[in-house]
């Protein structure tokens, strides 16, 4: 397989990656043909691929959009992927044109592809960081540089955690970033959830998943509420994601269907 411009040296273009497989999903241009391979065959297994995706990248558009109404103007994505339109830099600095925004991911092409974009804009950046290394996160250069951790932060941890197992310890590592937040911080979950779902999908999604470097860990819509352990939940709590302050009545219908929970949480004191 010929090695694209934009693809950095070093990265397998020959095993599928879960940021360039969601970028096909939605109609982005920067994956391979293993990945677009990977993510037809989770297509055809579950046909609401795509949709899920969609649906996700929509609440993350609503869930800025609430974060700089509450006067928020920082933001640490965690897990950003590759950038398509829409992305947090983009809803936040066109309404708050003083947010700060870093960007977070440990997939090579995401980061590039980031730093392309971003180039230019003083008040974001992008870091090649691992969630499950929150420490490293919160002490890089680049992140200490934009934010003020005396001041709110807005954790986004959006459609990450699925790829995040138990044996990780997924609460232990936002509790870490927890410890770093000023009060008035919040903290914006999403993840993949079974729910709903035949045993035969779910047990052919995790199998698709496999081949990738990030195998799947769904998770009910009780566990992810209690990942928000020391947050107090924003209304409507945790729920499908469209359901979560949709823009119209007819945005939550069959919310099921997008296959994705979330939530907010704010932190007191």
């Amino acid at each position: 397989m010929q090695r694209p411009d934009w693809a950095p040296d070093g990265i397998d273009i020959e095993r599928p990656s879960v940021a360039r497989m969601y970028d096909y999903y939605l109609g982005g241009s920067h994956n391979f043909a293993v990945d677009r391979a990977a993510a037809q065959a989770m297509v055809a297994a579950v046909p609401e691929a795509p949709l899920m995706a969609q649906a996700n990248r929509a609440f993350l558009r609503r869930a800025v959009q609430f974060l700089t109404d509450a006067g928020v103007r920082q933001f640490l994505d965690i897990g950003s992927g590759i950038p398509t339109v829409g992305n947090v830099h983009e809803i936040a600095q066109r309404n708050a044109p003083d947010a700060r925004v870093v960007y977070v991911d440990v997939d090579p092409v995401a980061v590039a592809h980031s730093r392309e974009i971003l180039d230019g804009n003083d008040r974001a950046a992008v870091v090649q960081e691992d969630l499950r290394h929150p420490e490293r996160i919160l002490t890089h250069p680049d992140v200490r540089r934009l934010l003020d951790f005396d001041r709110p932060v807005a954790v986004m941890v959006v459609a990450v955690l699925h790829f995040v197992s138990d044996d990780d310890r997924p609460a232990e590592l936002l509790r870490t970033l927890r410890a770093a937040l000023a009060p008035g911080s919040y903290l914006v979950l999403s993840q993949a959830s079974a729910d709903g779902r035949s045993d035969e999908e779910r047990a052919e999604a995790e199998r698709i998943y496999r081949s990738t470097d990030n195998p799947l860990w769904i998770r009910s819509r009780g566990e992810l509420a209690a990942l928000f352990d020391g947050f107090e939940l924003v209304e409507p709590g945790v729920v499908w994601v469209p359901q979560w302050r949709p823009e119209s009545a007819d945005g939550a219908e069959d919310a099921e269907r997008s296959a994705f929970i979330g939530g907010v949480g704010r932190l007191g004191g």
